[in-house]
């Protein structure tokens, strides 16, 4: 089963880095956070990529090219321009690195890969977002449910206290917010029916739009809920927490 996963977006949020690469190679832990993506994708045993490029795409395309000469030892030997490489262990990946547009939303560049998934259930997901989200779990749920899109619905808990305030405004309560209160949001790892692609229009379709609200009144969209971790990098912070987490071998992620 093919993984696509969407790597072409500016990242403006998180600029203080974006602004030299796309924000899936922004490091944590000395690697890019769309390699840890793949690598938990891996420990399943899905190990067939299709990356959607855009944004500074061949940043991405340079780090995998080049993959074995950034994470394996080598001897280089100059004289006969050659490299060696003493251990060539690597990841069983097979990994398709397709340009989709630097202005393309989200629904266009999963619609500009149609061709690479022909007529097979696939997944998709964020190139900037982890999780330990039960993939077998999912991909069973998916089957069973029969529909053409599933997503993984995650409770994002805010930052900010909940206050209670009566009609004269006057703060009756405060406490802090907690999961209850949020609202279940798309935290990606999705998986799809070829169907999906029928409900794309064009490359300025965004996928969380019209695609998401046509499937969901036709009772073809189902929420696949995550109680476990997930978190996004949209901003220096959500890096740094990231960061955190690995430090203290915390990440729930890191299951390799």
């Amino acid at each position: 089963m093919k993984i696509v996963i969407l790597a072409g977006g500016f990242g403006t949020r998180i600029s203080e880095e974006s602004q030299f690469k796309p924000k899936p190679m922004i490091e944590i832990d000395d690697m890019p956070i769309l390699w840890h993506i793949m690598k938990y994708y891996s420990s399943y045993g899905f190990n067939e990529f299709v990356i959607c490029l855009g944004y500074k795409g061949y940043v991405i395309k340079n780090f995998f090219a080049n993959y074995f000469l950034h994470t394996a030892d080598c001897t280089l030997d100059l004289e006969s321009n050659t490299i060696e490489y003493p251990t060539s262990s690597c990841e069983p990946w097979k990994i398709t690195l397709i340009d989709t547009g630097l202005n393309t939303m989200t629904g266009g560049r999963v619609k500009r890969i149609k061709d690479y998934i022909k007529n097979e259930t696939f997944m998709i997901t964020y190139g900037d977002g982890v999780a330990d989200v039960n993939l077998t779990e999912l991909l069973k749920f998916h089957k069973k449910e029969g529909k053409i899109l599933t997503l993984t619905a995650i409770q994002k808990q805010e930052r900010f206290g909940v206050l209670g305030i009566d009609d004269n405004s006057i703060v009756t309560s405060f406490r802090e917010k907690t999961i209850e209160d949020a609202a279940w949001i798309n935290g990606g790892y999705m998986v799809a029916e070829p169907e999906l692609f029928d409900y794309i229009e064009n490359d300025q379709t965004i996928l969380e739009k019209a695609p998401m609200i046509k499937l969901s009144e036709e009772n073809q969209l189902v929420a696949f809920k995550h109680y476990g971790f997930w978190q996004c990098m949209d901003t220096l912070r959500d890096k740094q927490l990231l960061e955190s987490l690995l430090e203290k071998n915390k990440a729930p992620w890191k299951v390799w």
